[in-house]
């Protein structure tokens, strides 16, 4: 493979600034080559403004300018670098993208979200084994939460987002929800009253109830979550003693177990939470609020079993970049391998 067969994928998001760096190897997978992660809290006070504040848009222009150092010292193939729910309902959206471009150089894309759901989705897509039939993706954001219901039936497409039958965005997430709720002293009465709020908007959103989904033994209807909720109990459910990407993405949790993760987290007051290593004090007052979302996602989708994905946008932007090449075509014709690997990075 050339050196400048190389992709990349920028992903800022209402809580986090992300870059992928990669490139392609095997038939649908790729190895990537640089990535860097940073909590930014760009959608911080947004609820209540309507506006992105001076002190999140500094955050994220630093971390952008970073992003955009890395940029410069790759020969990149094709990069796409996308904006999600902060930039989208802040009233200076487009005004802050200007000022980056100004101050990094860098053009962002605001995208919709039937986008960022597929985007999820193609992310996650190696996670969905063949004999799966239906599935229940979840992407828990930091100002929204994509959620999309997947039938694949007997004929799977080469990509997963082309059975996606029912997709909704809910106008919330972990910053948003813990903003309006508080996300520091989290009573039970308090975690009660995320969920139901969270449900009532899933109530608006009509898809197959699970009775339908999970039509037969052969099925193998199951949750797949993709945010640093569902990492984060995965992290707290092995026990790792520093977060490990390697021993959580594609670990399958039952019911019982995410239960009991919830419960654990509720119980800890916020040093507890930020005391975690798979937590930290960036997570703390956050985390609470992703286990309300997870919680109305479950309650409307029983399921005795999830699976855990740290991936996400960014790998489903190199993915389909990868694929419109066509360029594990060219590398099935020439025979080239490799394995895939990723520095552990959160999502």
């Amino acid at each position: 493979m050339p050196p400048n067969d190389l992709y990349a994928a920028l992903d800022l998001g209402t809580n986090n600034c992300r870059l992928l760096i990669a490139q392609p190897t095997r038939p649908g997978q790729f190895r990537v080559v640089d990535a860097f992660s940073r909590i930014v809290r760009l959608g911080e006070g947004l609820g209540s403004s309507g506006r992105l504040s001076e002190e999140a848009m500094e955050r994220s222009v630093e971390a952008l300018k970073i992003c955009a150092a890395k940029l410069s010292t790759r020969n990149i193939r094709k990069r796409r670098l996308i904006a999600t729910e902060a930039c989208r309902a802040a009233e200076n959206g487009e005004e802050f993208l200007s000022r980056v471009t100004a101050e990094t150089g860098l053009e962002l894309e605001i995208i919709n979200r039937e986008t960022e759901a597929r985007l999820a989705v193609s992310g996650c897509s190696s996670l969905v084994g063949r004999e799966t039939r239906s599935v229940v993706l979840f992407d828990i954001g930091g100002g929204s939460s994509e959620i999309a219901v997947i039938k694949t039936g007997e004929n799977r497409s080469a990509r997963l987002a082309n059975h996606i039958t029912h997709w909704t965005s809910l106008p919330v997430g972990v910053v948003t929800l813990s903003e309006r709720h508080g996300g520091r002293d989290v009573t039970p009465a308090v975690f009660d009253a995320m969920v139901r709020e969270v449900e009532g908007m899933l109530a608006r959103f009509e898809s197959p109830d699970v009775s339908e989904l999970a039509d037969g033994p052969d099925s193998g209807f199951h949750l797949i979550g993709t945010s640093g909720t569902v990492t984060t109990l995965a992290g707290v459910h092995l026990g790792l003693s520093k977060y490990d990407r390697r021993k959580v993405d594609g670990v399958w949790l039952s019911d019982a177990e995410v239960s009991a993760m919830q419960a654990k987290l509720l119980s800890w007051d916020f040093a507890g939470r930020a005391s975690n290593p798979c937590i930290g004090p960036d997570r703390a007052d956050l985390v609470l609020a992703g286990c309300a979302i997870l919680e109305a996602i479950r309650r409307r989708w029983p399921s005795p079993r999830m699976r855990v994905a740290d991936r996400g946008l960014r790998e489903g932007l190199l993915t389909d970049m990868m694929a419109d090449d066509g360029v594990w075509r060219r590398l099935r014709h020439r025979g080239g391998v490799a394995l895939r690997g990723r520095p552990g990075d959160r999502t």
